[in-house]
């Protein structure tokens, strides 16, 4: 039996006329399939189509750590691939499946770009309209996650820019009090120089300062502290000294009390007292604000780490990663929503490190808590715990909220589907999450619930 005779009886090819199967006989070519040989493997770009003549193909696909076997061409004529042909090669156009030699035999293969000229030319209308509802399809998935993705941007957005806000606000104030004090540093200097204190008087006024500085009172009430401001702002309020009280917080914060001012006063003067105070609470508030200046930006600083770790900026796709860290940093990006959450960490720390995708695992602990949050109207309990089970990491998220609907269930994972109101769900999340996790990872991801107590179980092959 030759290969027109086959392809006259293949479904596929049965209308053709002469001359279009002599072109697609010119196009492709006759292969010889062996015992356990993979002509393509799932996920790899669907560039050629396998039309069976003889023989048997298994068509498989990892789920999990399991290979599942979903279907078997078996009657010639049964055709896999091609997808290519209907556009430009994407991440839609690509294998289903893997496809594995189970019975020895023979396949037509014809290149996807040649199938996509030969119908134009043979059929122009039905290629028009075969790409155009593939194309259609692809526009529609792919509007409605970029959807999904601008939705999970812009509430990590709003929580980042309330993270940066504090902090910001916080360096703005410090920069402006700083000029202030600044500005009260270099005119008490001018002060000092004006009433002729000599260079010894002003080491001693130093050491003075310096006895303050040392001197920390962090572990002192709110009380101790308040009544000590009052006695020394008495104190230079009775010596006529100009923004006493304003000194008074400043000095009596680092443990300034009357014995410490009589003795400033001995070493200058009471003429040079104003100014000597003056100097010394704005080299102390001066110091005070640099340090809030510092925390400050060094939050903004860590805020700016978290993201880039969350988005893994500069890095490989593919990466080795510690799980825990990538979900703290989740956490991180995510704490606004969790500012009434109680939060239990539960990470075993004899985890190994996994290589993953890690920026798209953050996008699943992103989803996931995110959810969990809503099903507790952000009050509850969310519980995170990391763990080894044979060759699988598996990490468990769950939360106490009002749980998932027995008819619900099931859906969870289908495209679309929400029971979040309108406007705030678009029913992508979890699709594009047992994606990353089942598709990308080989992993596996489902959900337990009942009322206050949802667990939903990612596992992780830690060897892939």
């Amino acid at each position: 039996m030759t290969v027109e005779d086959d392809l006259r009886q293949a479904f596929l090819t049965s209308a053709l006329s002469d001359e279009q199967l002599a072109e697609l006989m010119t196009a492709g070519e006759e292969e010889t399939i062996e015992l356990s040989e993979v002509l393509f493997r799932e996920g790899q770009p669907a560039s050629q189509l396998f039309i069976l003549l003889e023989g048997q193909i298994e068509l498989t696909r990892r789920i999990g750590d399991e290979t599942i076997v979903l279907t078997t061409m078996t009657e010639p004529g049964q055709w896999a691939g091609g997808l290519s042909a209907w556009g430009a090669p994407d991440e839609h156009a690509v294998y289903r499946a893997t496809g594995r030699v189970v019975s020895p035999g023979r396949v037509f293969v014809l290149a996807s770009e040649e199938l996509g000229r030969l119908v134009g030319k043979w059929q122009p209308f039905s290629k028009h309209m075969i790409t155009g509802v593939y194309q259609t399809v692809r526009s529609i998935d792919a509007t409605a996650r970029q959807r999904e993705s601008l939705v999970a941007l812009g509430t990590l957005a709003a929580g980042l820019a309330h993270e940066i806000n504090n902090p910001a606000s916080a360096s703005m104030r410090a920069v402006e009090s700083l000029r202030d004090s600044s500005g009260y540093m270099l005119s008490s200097l001018v002060a000092l120089a004006e009433r002729g204190i000599s260079a010894a008087q002003f080491l001693e006024l130093d050491q003075l300062r310096l006895e303050l500085v040392k001197n920390p009172v962090d572990t002192e009430t709110a009380m101790v502290r308040a009544d000590r401001e009052e006695i020394v702002g008495e104190w230079m309020q009775q010596r006529s000294i100009e923004i006493a009280w304003q000194m008074a917080s400043v000095l009596a914060a680092v443990g300034a009390q009357v014995p410490w001012f009589e003795r400033v006063e001995s070493v200058v003067g009471a003429d040079a007292l104003d100014p000597a105070l003056r100097w010394i609470s704005s080299a102390i508030g001066s110091a005070s604000l640099l340090s809030e200046l510092s925390e400050a930006t060094t939050r903004i600083s860590h805020l700016v780490e978290d993201v880039k770790n969350y988005s893994e900026m500069d890095r490989s796709a593919l990466q080795s990663t510690d799980l825990s860290a990538g979900i703290e940093t989740t956490l991180a990006i995510l704490a606004p929503k969790l500012s009434n959450v109680e939060i239990v960490r539960e990470y075993d720390e004899s985890l190994p490190r996994i290589e993953v995708y890690a920026s798209e695992l953050n996008q699943v602990w992103t989803n996931l808590i995110d959810n969990a949050v809503d099903a507790m109207h952000g009050n509850g309990t969310l519980r995170l715990a990391t763990s080894l089970d044979g060759d699988d990491a598996v990490i468990e998220i769950s939360d106490t909220g009002t749980g998932i609907e027995p008819d619900v269930l099931p859906r969870v994972f289908d495209p679309f589907f929400t029971t979040k109101d309108v406007g705030k769900g678009t029913g992508l999340g979890l699709d594009i999450s047992r994606r990353i996790v089942v598709d990308r990872h080989r992993g596996e991801i489902g959900f337990k619930s009942s009322p206050g107590a949802t667990v939903v179980t990612v596992r992780l092959p830690i060897l892939r």
